[in-house]
């Protein structure tokens, strides 16, 4: 059984996909980018402003799945520029802990804004619904 998860307080997106996804007590986020959740207009012209936008979208979400950051277990991070990664990794720590989730990141063509992040967390086991 899957279960979809929606948050106004993120960026809704436009395209033919979820927010989230819950299935067996994992969640599953959709990239997120720096936008603006009432609008969806791109937030901040500098890598650590789009990112903490960015990172503020997917704690929202997160947290309307019932999860914490520190739940979240597998990061994939897309950097429109690569020469970003020290700056972009400043702004992450704040909103992760370790033992930080395992982590892909890698350089993409992300139409106009600097970062895209989706993640994967599993419900704690006291939260579990099916």
């Amino acid at each position: 059984m899957k279960r979809q998860i929606i948050t106004a307080n993120a960026a809704q997106g436009d395209g033919p996909y979820s927010q989230c996804m819950i299935s067996r007590g994992i969640v599953y986020v959709s990239g997120q980018g720096p936008l603006h959740p009432a609008n969806d207009e791109i937030i901040g012209s500098t890598i650590e402003e789009q990112a903490d936008r960015t990172l503020q979208n997917l704690r929202s979400i997160v947290l309307a799945a019932g999860c914490t950051m520190e739940d979240v277990v597998k990061v994939n991070v897309f950097l429109a520029d690569m020469n970003d990664f020290a700056r972009f990794n400043t702004v992450y720590k704040q909103y992760f802990s370790a033992p930080f989730p395992a982590r892909t990141c890698v350089e993409a063509g992300l139409d106009g804004i600097l970062v895209e992040i989706d993640a994967i967390a599993h419900v704690p086991e006291e939260k579990e619904v099916t």
